[in-house]
């Protein structure tokens, strides 16, 4: 069975080394990472993912910014993101049923199971 690709696009780079290394050792999934939002466009038309776990606050370009450009980018439309942030608490994501900027969203911290429980309901298949 082929993996599912993810993009992870957050500043925090001990989250990013933790959670990749974390979700690689599950088997199922090959993840790139990203630091800088303005890195992510170009790392997605390469990568193609499955899907996109995107952190909102970032220094030089918010989240949404970054969405926004993979949205309009035709090599990259109907790539699913997922949100993770600690711009909401848990509480606010489950009272608007997990979306949030119209998104599907996790508030930080989320736990590994939490993290692929996301991946798997939202990825290309």
């Amino acid at each position: 069975m082929a993996k599912k690709r993810i993009l992870l696009v957050d500043d925090e780079k001990s989250l990013t080394s933790l959670l990749k290394l974390n979700l690689e050792d599950t088997g199922n999934y090959e993840v790139r990472v990203e630091n800088w939002p303005e890195d992510a466009l170009p790392a997605a038309r390469e990568f193609k993912p499955d899907l996109i776990l995107l952190d909102l606050i970032m220094p030089r370009m918010p989240g949404g910014n970054v969405a926004a450009q993979i949205d309009a980018d035709p090599q990259l439309k109907g790539t699913p993101i997922v949100f993770l942030t600690a711009a909401v608490r848990k509480h606010q994501v489950e009272e608007n049923e997990g979306i949030i900027c119209e998104r599907p969203c996790l508030a930080k911290p989320a736990t590994v199971d939490e993290v692929v429980a996301m991946i798997e309901k939202h990825a290309r298949k």
